[in-house]
């Protein structure tokens, strides 16, 4: 099926990012739910609503805001199906998916982090 997809063209400039290549991946993923969304998007493609259940505790409005954050960033991608209703659904980028190894990375961690800590 046909479906038209946002995706951001627009690299962004050396000179706009930070010097440090730490605070420019922690500025890309940082805040309370964008390494949420990228964890449930490892996983494939997934559509608005399941997003909303599976991040959980998260409002339609600041979901929107942080998909779209990502969007412009590259690292997520939108379709919007021409169905009524509309199906939207999203994907990381190939961008997004240079974070997998980062986001497994962490997910190792606190897995250990959690074995270690005390009853």
């Amino acid at each position: 099926m046909e479906y038209v997809e946002f995706k951001s063209e627009n690299k962004p400039r050396r000179a706009d990012l930070p010097a440090c290549p730490v605070e420019t991946c922690a500025a890309l993923i940082a805040g309370k739910w964008k390494l949420l969304i990228m964890r449930d998007l490892l996983g494939g493609t997934c559509r608005f609503g399941a997003l909303r259940k599976s991040v959980g505790g998260i409002s339609q409005k600041v979901l929107t805001s942080n998909l779209r954050e990502m969007e412009e960033a590259g690292l997520v991608v939108r379709r919007v199906y021409p169905e009524v209703p509309p199906r939207v659904e999203y994907a990381l980028t190939e961008t997004g998916e240079t974070l997998r190894p980062v986001i497994d990375a962490m997910g190792a961690w606190g897995e250990r982090y959690q074995a270690a800590a005390g009853e």
